[in-house]
């Protein structure tokens, strides 16, 4: 705990570098003497200390990326699936969800769990084998086996060995003891298992598994068609098949005297093992015979399963084969049940299935009743138990990526009333027709923690949509789904030139501000749209209001030296109360005329739909604005937006300039560029703007400039992540084009509305118009979605004319230094680093606010720092955080209550202070791109100045409340997570989380209170992560339990005719076969052990676990006891028994001694 004191008495001086040379003398700028404010002592009491942050990983949510391979628990009913990039995902009932993720990175090849025993081998392609221990909530590799003369291409461990059978890419079979995790000598190499006259290799091996009928046969199948059955015990083959087809699996019936093959034909083979020369039956399931009476081509059936029922016939199931001739055909899961069969047709290709048994034993009846299909981008489980085969409704979040995610937002401690009040809405539009049973894959325990409350995650989409998904307590589900493109006419193809521009993804959401008190909702769109949403719980019919604003520099404004060097470069705004009527499109023509009059006209992007419509209950549609076409010109999408339910006003920006807007009134309040926004108080010598015809060079200057601060990976990340606020290179290219030929930009009338003749200068602009938002859409590698970014004109010199809004902020504070009571502001922050204050007048009463005009006056303060503004948040002189004013949330559709008027319920929130208190000053927090300052308001004396990165740049900042208090997290481009103390700007934390960030994490990495944050960590994929030591502590209570004790289920009585005539499966010991002492030691070479640290980071991390454990031995030693004391009881009594049976009969000899035979 640290005090902090500081007396202001006109003197203080910023810290040495936080202000850029030739800056103003404002209270920003290094080494310059502030205003003299009023003295006053501020006494802030810090809390805060490095001992309360810990960054580690808490859960991961979504679908893995890029699947490879899947396996399932049948006891522990827990499912695993494996990822190219390494990861392993472990699922259990809901709540239950661990991530793994090999060091390595390398794929997943196989998974195989050791059933009932709390274990999981991976195999992975770097040809190693890896051990995981199940038995702690986190985790960890206990052993792992490196091969490095052979690869891996498959494993097979029988139900209850502890022998594991590796194929290779060679053809041979090593045998590895799962317990020690040390190969075996006992090797089936290639050219034992095959013919010595056999001439080719038999490829390799794609398939191992133990007959059912006797465990001492092991079924080997090569790639090339070969299958042999090795007798392990004679160490010879029993018999061996060579097919012409290649074979892809293999599946035994459960008696083990026949088994199936699936073939690259799409050919489905039968052999029985009394006559293996032949199969006894062949089929092409989906192949037709041709009118030439030959089958037709067929696709290879890549995995069959088939397994027995005992109440009907066997399912036969397999993926793949379909006829060639059929294309555009989706990927198939075909089910053969008797003579029906039934195709299921996927969304996306199969990766891998299995299917689910009632029993782990292979030598009995199946009795399948589900099959797990892992697809590309989805998981499904099918019902095998009901004719029409149904499938189970999903209770993970797996459909996060349902359409590429393209922002995130996240709220923790909202209002408790918020997540049922979504979920009862969302819920009325689920989908049905799912089956009624329960989940199949139901293991594992998760209890509530203790340390939970309400939090909120949503997403945007490529598609326009917007999920609500409720994130308490490390789960994640699924609450309400909002629509976005519903609001607008659905764009017809060839319709206009504006809808061909954004053609592939016209409603991709760009970013979200939500109001969780007062429910407002606002979406911006890629279109250069916005749509404001209120909440309501019933339906109405409503006419959507639309407003245009001109937020555009005109393409041929050509400024002469001799021009004044702040002449606006917009269109001037409208005029009275700069608020054009909602549905009035008519706008005054720009200046600098040169094109067609037809151009004058504004076109938006997306067309409202203006007739009334019927909205469903939830988030409804009040407002949409929209930035239009203008001369050619395609509007610049928006970079910053704030909302305020109090002040029910929005505003927003974007590389040209900032827009006001009364949303209660519908008006346009204010619309101007960024240089008028500063009138006489610009901080910066503007040069003349130049005529278009030099930009280019320009630009190619700034870029030399640009790579002498950044390296090159760092730079294509800052110019990717900015791109919503540059202009692009193609924007650039146009502005050549028109400069080369005079009449370029005179496009004739008669092709405005018709895309396939556009000139080449406009066409060339689809490409990077809708870019920056897909660049999350970029499946390839992240040096990839770098190379695709734009130029920075941020950082260009050419700057004056776009200088962007990056950041907006409304809140009570005070717009001059003269004030003495605080007013609404909206705090400006823009791309040069440049800090705007701008006051307004706003009626208070609700009658008066609805009818009379807002007031904005000129900019009030003008403060300076290093970058680009990120993040404003406001404390009070005790320093706590100050809350920006809202609206409390109310119905306006609810039937009116002539006793209960509605009326606004606005809420000014301070938490430590009265308002007399909030009166006498409050500290402004800052965050630029570089560095963080805290001002004091209203004198603008800079307090505290720190540095955040010299070598990189800051990408999202936010001040959040941790431990009881607050602080600025940052997060910078070179994968830093850090934490400053407020007001101090004290370091607490500095992590180096993340070595490489891609555009991925850049755009979608937030923080929010409680210490937590998240990101996408793939197209399909959120990573939360916690900074507090608090939370790290509470972890292990908060995952869940991926392994409890059941008991094996025994295996059912064969009967005495079947033990006797089917084998000696029951006495093959394979300890006797493969262990060291028969079969010798495996080569040094063949394989390296490495060990793990699972063995004592598993003490450590599951410390819970163990007291888990403890108490469970405690309660078997007890019961144990008391067997022992009812042992020692029944001994007892039996030895009193027999000494009494031992006397009567000494008796009994006695009496009988002296008497003759017959006497009997």
């Amino acid at each position: 705990m640290k005090k902090f004191r500081k007396v202001l008495d006109g003197l203080t001086t910023s810290s040495p570098g936080g202000g850029t040379m030739g800056s103003p003398s404002c209270g920003s700028a290094a080494g310059t003497p502030t205003a003299a404010p009023t003295p006053k002592e501020i006494d802030v009491q810090e809390t805060l200390v490095s001992e309360n942050f810990q960054l580690c990983k808490t859960v991961r949510h979504g679908f893995p990326y890029q699947p490879t391979a899947l396996a399932f628990d049948p006891v522990q009913k827990i499912l695993a699936i494996g990822s190219r990039s390494g990861g392993v995902r472990i699922l259990g009932r809901p709540g239950v969800d661990c991530f793994c993720q090999h060091e390595s990175g390398a794929a997943v090849l196989q998974l195989q769990f050791l059933i009932n025993e709390g274990a999981l081998v991976t195999a992975c392609a770097d040809d190693t084998l890896h051990l995981w221990n199940l038995r702690q909530r986190r985790p960890a590799i206990l052993h792992s086996l490196k091969f490095n003369r052979e690869r891996i291409t498959f494993c097979h461990l029988p139900f209850q060995s502890k022998w594991l059978y590796v194929g290779t890419e060679r053809g041979n079979t090593h045998i590895v003891n799962i317990e020690s995790f040390i190969l075996s000598g006992y090797v089936i190499m290639w050219n034992k298992a095959i013919e010595l006259s056999t001439k080719t290799h038999p490829g390799p091996v794609v398939h191992l598994s133990d007959s059912p009928k006797d465990e001492g046969k092991l079924l080997v199948g090569f790639e090339s068609g070969t299958i042999v059955q090795w007798d392990l015990r004679a160490k010879k083959a029993d018999f061996r098949i060579y097919y012409d087809e290649a074979i892809h699996s293999v599946s035994w019936h459960h008696e083990g005297k026949q088994f199936m093959c699936s073939h690259s034909d799409g050919s489905l083979t039968v052999w029985n093992l009394r006559n293996t020369s032949k199969p006894i039956q062949v089929t092409f399931p989906h192949g037709k015979i041709q009118k030439d009476g030959k089958k037709e081509s067929c696709k290879p059936i890549l995995k069959v399963d088939y397994k027995t029922s005992r109440n009907s016939e066997p399912f036969v199931i397999f993926s793949g084969g379909l006829s060639y001739d059929k294309a555009g055909r989706r990927p198939t899961l075909t089910i053969m049940h008797g003579k029906a069969i039934t195709v299921l047709e996927m969304d996306y290709p199969i990766v891998e299935f299995m299917t689910l048994c009632e029993t782990p034993y292979n030598n009995e009846v199946q009795d399948p009743y589900a099959v797990v299909v892992l697809l590309e981008k989805d998981l499904i489980v099918v019902d095998l138990t009901q004719s029409n085969f149904p499938v189970f409704e999903n209770p993970y979040p797996m459909d996060i990526h349902e359409s590429p995610v393209t922002c995130t937002a996240y709220f923790a401690d909202c209002p408790p009333d918020i997540i049922p009040v979504l979920y009862s809405i969302g819920v009325k539009h689920k989908k049905t027709g799912y089956s009624q049973k329960e989940w199949p894959v139901s293991g594992g325990m998760w209890t509530l923690g203790s340390h939970t409350y309400p939090e909120i995650i949503i997403t945007g989409h490529a598609d326009g949509s917007i999920k609500f998904w409720d994130a308490s307590a490390i789960t994640l589900q699924m609450l309400y789904k909002l629509k976005t493109n519903k609001v607008f006419e659905k764009p017809k193809p060839n319709e206009s030139r504006a809808a061909e521009l954004v053609d592939d993804d016209p409603f991709a959401v760009q970013m979200v501000s939500w109001c969780p008190q007062s429910r407002i909702f606002c979406v911006v769109g890629i279109s250069a749209h916005i749509i404001l949403y209120r909440f309501s719980k019933y339906d109405a019919n409503t006419q959507i209001v639309s407003l245009e604003v001109r937020l555009q520099c005109d393409p041929e404004d050509v400024i002469s030296p001799s021009e004044n060097e702040n002449n606006p470069c917009f269109s001037e705004p409208h005029s009275g109360s700069h608020s054009p009527q909602p549905h009035h499109h008519q706008h005054p023509p720009s200046p600098g005329g040169g094109t067609p009059e037809s151009f004058k006209d504004s076109t938006p992007c997306l067309k409202v739909k203006d007739r009334v419509v019927r909205v469903p209950p939830g988030y409804q549609a009040e407002l949409v604005i929209q930035l239009p076409w203008i001369d050619g010109e395609p509007p610049q999408q928006i970079s910053s937006l704030d909302i305020n339910s109090a002040y029910g006003l929005l505003a927003f920006g974007n590389c040209n300039g900032l827009a006001v807007v009364d949303y209660l009134q519908k008006t346009i309040l204010l619309c101007m560029s960024t240089l008028d926004l500063y009138g006489a108080a610009d901080p910066y010598q503007r040069l003349t703007r130049s005529p278009r015809r030099n930009r280019q060079s320009t630009s190619e200057f700034c870029m030399r400039g640009l790579s002498n601060f950044y390296s090159d990976s760092k730079k294509r990340i800052r110019t990717s992540y900015q791109s919503l606020t540059e202009l692009s290179d193609n924007q650039q290219s146009v502005d050549m084009e028109r400069s080369k030929s005079p009449t370029s930009v005179h496009y004739p009338t008669s092709l405005h509305n018709d895309p396939r003749i556009l000139p080449e200068p406009v066409a060339s602009l689809r490409a990077s118009h809708c870019s920056p938002v897909f660049y999350l859409l970029d499946n390839e590698s992240r040096e990839n979605s770098f190379s695709r970014s734009r130029s920075s004109s941020v950082s260009s010199i050419d700057r004056d004319t776009k200088e962007a809004i990056t950041t907006l902020q409304f809140g009570e504070s005070f717009g001059r230094k003269s004030d003495t009571l605080p007013t609404p502001c909206l705090w400006v922050g823009t791309s040069l680093g440049v800090i705007l204050l701008i006051p307004m007048s706003i009626p208070t009463d609700q009658e008066e606010r609805m009818e009379e005009a807002i007031t904005i006056g000129p900019c009030g303060a003008v403060l300076m720092l290093k970058g680009s503004v990120l993040r404003f948040g406001f404390l009070d002189c005790m320093g706590a955080l100050l809350q920006t004013p809202y609206e409390v949330w109310r119905d306006l559709n609810a039937p009116e209550d002539p006793d209960r008027p509605r009326k606004r319920k606005l809420v000014h929130y301070s938490p430590s202070s009265s308002q007399d208190t909030y009166g006498d000053g409050h500290l402004a927090i800052v965050c630029s791109e570089r560095q963080a300052k805290v001002f004091l308001m209203p004198s603008q004396s800079c307090l505290f100045v720190h540095n955040i990165t010299e070598s990189s740049f800051v990408l999202r900042s936010d001040l959040v409340s941790v431990c009881n208090s607050v602080c600025l997290a940052c997060f910078c481009a070179n994968g830093h997570v850090m934490t400053l103390s407020l007001p101090s700007l004290r370091p607490l934390m500095d992590v180096n989380y993340l070595p490489l960030t891609d555009m991925r994490i850049a755009r979608t990495f937030c923080f929010t209170n409680g210490g937590q944050a998240l990101y996408l960590s793939s197209p399909t994929e959120i990573q939360r992560i916690t900074y507090s030591q608090e939370m790290y502590d509470n972890l292990q209570e908060m995952l869940g339990e991926l392994f409890t004790p059941t008991e094996t289920p025994e295996a059912q009585n064969r009967g005495f005719l079947k033990g006797f005539f089917g084998g000696n499966a029951h006495t093959f010991d394979r300890e006797e076969l493969f262990g060291e002492a028969a079969a010798g030691k495996a080569s040094r070479s063949l394989a390296q052990h490495i060990p793990g640290q699972g063995g004592v980071e598993g003490m450590k991390v599951a410390a819970s676990g163990a007291v888990g454990e403890l108490a469970r031995a405690r309660i078997a030693l007890d019961e144990r006891g008391q067997r022992l004391g009812e042992l020692e009881e029944r001994t007892a009594l039996m030895m009193t028994s027999a000494e009494s049976f031992s006397k009567h009969a000494h008796e009994l000899m006695l009496k009988c001694k002296d008497k003759k035979w017959y006497q009997f």
